[in-house]
């Protein structure tokens, strides 16, 4: 008997009822996927990550021949944590001409469309080949696809285009702001706080930094942009500060503080910039602390780095998803995908996936049902395009 082909709206289902949150393991998704392929003739393969929680998996459906097309996503989701949700966050509600769950829109509707497509891929005898590339912990940095794209630059031939599969409205997207973070433990000296002029308030110290970046925010906020940067919204550089925790009592001064400082990095700028901007005011802080006490310190751990989606002249993948939309203007974004991580490693990169990044993370997030269906009829247009 033929293994059943699951519908994209039948596999987005089984994928949404997968609580992959960032924290948690993926497995049972990606075994999931691996035995559905199966099922159908097609291996796959993983790629752990070091504690052996969470995989990758990547595919490959037609000729073992190099120039396919990959479809890129990933598999976690954000937390639900402290939103109040009208349905199960895990389980598909249709409404209102709307898919309602955790992640139909960034990303498991996509993944849906990308493993639907491969197995149509399978079955149709595609002379180009179609790779499906499944990443884990994008929504915290982007760190699974790095090691999945070696891994299949390894195993399968070499595709030529990739088309991440993010919520774009399936506008082709070109380019994209790189992110790069880094963790700050600012370690002061208590003594009560009636005489906090003997001690070093951590939170105090670590303050100042944080009112660097406003500062620069706000001085970027005015400053005319460069071309590149008056693509995108906003047009400069942020500093952000996302969580800050610290101190023992309210009549102490706090002898830790930790928060964290990211950029979202233009593309035409570098985040070594950025640290270098970073450090020149750390180390002024740290100057001041240390003129107090010669044991207060402030330590600079480097956290995520995700580059930048580069503008390409006549980009194989930007030319196959306007030919397939029909849609030449210029659109850009303003959150980091793994599409720069691809080009970084030869790949054409593009971003074009359906459904609005504005409905993601969200309580209740949703995608349009006009969008799923304009994501099939994509996916279709670019079976067309394989076989022939």
């Amino acid at each position: 008997m033929a293994a059943e082909r699951l519908s994209p709206l039948e596999l987005m289902t089984k994928l949404v009822s997968f609580p992959t949150v960032s924290r948690d393991s993926n497995l049972d998704l990606v075994a999931w996927v691996e035995e559905y392929l199966a099922s159908h003739g097609i291996d796959s393969h993983r790629k752990y990550d070091e504690t052996g929680e969470k995989a990758s998996l990547f595919a490959h459906a037609g000729p073992l021949i190099e120039g396919g097309i990959v479809l890129s996503g990933h598999t976690d989701v954000v937390p639900i944590d402290g939103q109040e949700w009208d349905s199960d966050p895990w389980e598909v509600i249709e409404s209102d001409g709307k898919y309602i769950g955790r992640g139909v829109c960034d990303m498991k509707g996509f993944d849906a469309l990308a493993i639907w497509a491969l197995v149509e891929a399978h079955y149709r005898g595609v002379k180009r080949p179609l790779q499906l590339a499944l990443s884990y912990d994008e929504e915290v940095g982007c760190r699974g696809a790095p090691p999945m794209i070696d891994r299949m630059l390894e195993v399968l031939p070499k595709a030529s285009a990739v088309i991440v599969g993010e919520p774009s409205v399936m506008q082709p997207v070109t380019a994209h702001k790189g992110g790069v973070g880094y963790r700050l433990h600012v370690i002061g000296y208590e003594v009560h706080s009636s005489l906090m002029h003997t001690g070093v308030s951590a939170i105090m110290s670590g303050a100042k930094i944080i009112d660097w970046a406003n500062q620069t925010n706000s001085a970027s906020s005015v400053a005319q942009p460069s071309d590149v940067a008056a693509l995108f919204n906003p047009p400069y550089t942020t500093a952000h500060v996302g969580t800050i925790s610290g101190g023992t009592a309210g009549n102490i001064t706090a002898k830790d503080c930790y928060f964290s400082v990211d950029f979202r990095v233009l593309p035409d700028e570098t985040p070594e910039t950025w640290y270098d901007r970073l450090k020149s005011k750390i180390d002024a802080v740290e100057q001041e602390m240390k003129a107090v006490r010669p044991e207060a310190r402030i330590d600079v751990t480097p956290g995520y780095f995700v580059p930048g989606l580069r503008p390409e002249a006549e980009g194989e993948a930007e030319m196959i998803v306007r030919q397939i939309t029909g849609d030449n203007g210029t659109h850009v974004v303003s959150y980091g995908t793994e599409a720069g991580q691809f080009q970084e490693r030869g790949y054409s990169a593009v971003i074009c996936g359906p459904g609005d990044i504005a409905q993601a993370h969200q309580p209740n997030e949703f995608m349009e049902i006009s969008q799923f269906k304009a994501g099939q009829d994509f996916m279709v247009s670019l079976l067309d395009r394989l076989e022939s």
